[in-house]
């Protein structure tokens, strides 16, 4: 979900878990530089999960613009 958001230009910000593989935080950080978009490498799979009402994610993809914004300007604190 979170590689169609960025493909298809809805993403404004992606988290990625820090416990994920260092594969995947590669792909994601090389795409978002690609497509332009903010990424940022942050909590743990468990805790991206629980805000999505899932068990794990190692990803989430922000397309609301407001939201991202305001994430972003907390998770830089």
């Amino acid at each position: 979900m979170t590689e169609k958001a960025i493909k298809a230009g809805t993403a404004q910000l992606v988290i990625v878990a820090e416990d994920a593989s260092d594969n995947t935080k590669k792909m994601f950080s090389n795409m978002c530089e690609f497509y332009q978009v903010p990424v940022c490498i942050y909590g743990k799979k468990v805790n991206l999960g629980h805000a999505m009402g899932k068990e794990l994610r190692a990803s989430v993809a922000v397309t609301d613009s407001g939201f991202a914004k305001s994430l972003t300007k907390l998770l830089n604190e």
